[in-house]
C-alpha cells in the first residue's frame, strides 16, 4: 500500500502532463524540485519552483497534438522520511501525422508532505530517441507562435 502513495505522485506529473492538467502536476511535487534532463537536453541539472517547471512545459507540451507517457518497472526504496524510486519511462509526442519517442529510466526522490508523497528530484536518463527529431523545436515554435497571437 505505502509504495502505491510514493509511486502516486510521479504518475501523476506525466498523466497530468499528458492531460495539460498543471494543478495536477504542481499538486504531486515540492515547492522546488530538483529536475535534470540533461541526457537528453544538453543543459545542466537545476533546481526551480514547482511553477517555474510547469511555465516551461506549458511552453514546450502544447506544441504536439498530444504526447503519452507510460511508466514501468517501478523500484522503491525507503530511507528513513525520504523514498528514492527508479522506473523506466517513454514519452511518444505525437504532432500532425509524426511522432518523436523518448525512452530511458528515472531515478526520483520524494518526501512526505501535508497530503502525502511528494516529489522533490526528478532525473532522466535517455537511452534512446527515434522518429523525428526535429519535433521538439517545431513545438517551441507553435509554442511561442500561440503566445505572440496572443
Amino acid at each position: 500500500m505505502e509504495t502505491e502513495q510514493i509511486i502516486q505522485p510521479i504518475t501523476s506529473i506525466f498523466e497530468g502532463a499528458d492531460e495539460r492538467n498543471w494543478a495536477k502536476v504542481q499538486k504531486a511535487m515540492t515547492k522546488t524540485i530538483e529536475l535534470d534532463y540533461s541526457s537528453l537536453s544538453g543543459a545542466p541539472a537545476s533546481t526551480m519552483s514547482a511553477s517555474q517547471l510547469i511555465e516551461t512545459w506549458k511552453g514546450f507540451l502544447p506544441g504536439f497534438d498530444k504526447t503519452h507517457h507510460q511508466l514501468s518497472n517501478f523500484n522503491v526504496t525507503r530511507h528513513g522520511n525520504k523514498s528514492s524510486v527508479t522506473f523506466d519511462g517513454k514519452a511518444d509526442h505525437f504532432l500532425r501525422s509524426e511522432i518523436w519517442t523518448v525512452e530511458g529510466n528515472y531515478y526520483a526522490e520524494l518526501i512526505p508532505g501535508d497530503h502525502g508523497w511528494l516529489v522533490a528530484l526528478l532525473k532522466f536518463n535517455l537511452t534512446r530517441q527515434s522518429g523525428n527529431t526535429t519535433l521538439p523545436a517545431i513545438a517551441l515554435q507553435i509554442c511561442a507562435s500561440r503566445v505572440s497571437a496572443g
